[in-house]
């Protein structure tokens, strides 16, 4: 008998032809993190989560879907360097019943200081594709998928805010691709003080991607 509790897709007909000139679509990777929140809905609940932060929200679907499920209780943040995206994430919010508070900023440098300490749940799908340097933030898509070198260079940028922010019971979801090097990600988290489990591995096309879960090591010893 499967006794996984389900997540179910968010709605996202707000998504105009206009919008995804300017924000990512949800597609493959954003449903592999759906997957994977799904595969770990049960624990996440066992946590009472209170506040939920997703980075690089784009349009607000896998955050949407992450509330769906946990309903009210929980703060819902996001932040995105494209005010564009911000708004559509609220907009997918507010189609699936969902609040969802957006900050526009690069990556967490406007929060870090007001949720120090209080992510519960701290997800990103980030701009992981491998590019040269000078095409990452050339423009509102490239924000969204180029990585520049290994496809590490923005990521990298926020795994050193990763322990201030999570409480001590927080969890951080992140997707990869093989390119990225998980091995390696994983072995830079452990020098911040995190375990690390690989939720989930799918092929889309060319591309091998992964959702990595860290947590302090403390959660899982």
């Amino acid at each position: 008998m499967d006794n996984v509790e389900k997540i179910k897709t968010p709605l996202f007909s707000n998504i105009t032809s206009e919008d995804l000139e300017h924000i990512y679509e949800p597609y493959e990777d954003s449903f592999l993190l759906i997957d994977a929140l799904e595969k770990d809905l049960h624990m996440i609940r066992e946590r009472q989560p209170s506040v939920c932060l997703e980075v690089g929200s784009g349009s607000g679907v896998v955050l949407t879907a992450l509330a769906s499920a946990l309903g009210p209780r929980c703060q819902y943040r996001a932040t995105d360097i494209n005010p564009k995206a911000c708004r559509v994430t609220r907009e997918t919010g507010k189609l699936n019943g969902v609040q969802i508070e957006t900050t526009c900023t690069d990556l967490v440098s406007a929060v870090q200081d007001e949720l120090k300490g209080k992510v519960d749940v701290l997800l990103f799908n980030p701009p992981y594709v491998v590019t040269p340097s000078d095409e990452i933030g050339r423009g509102d898509l490239e924000h969204t998928w180029a990585g520049g070198e290994r496809g590490r260079e923005v990521m990298d940028r926020l795994f050193p805010c990763v322990n201030s922010l999570l409480s001590p019971q927080g969890l951080f979801y992140l997707v990869a691709l093989k390119e990225n090097d998980p091995d390696d990600i994983c072995e830079t988290m452990t020098k911040f003080g995190f375990s690390n489990t690989t939720l989930l591995a799918r092929q889309t096309g060319p591309e091998k991607l992964c959702v990595l879960r860290f947590g302090h090591k403390q959660l899982f010893e």
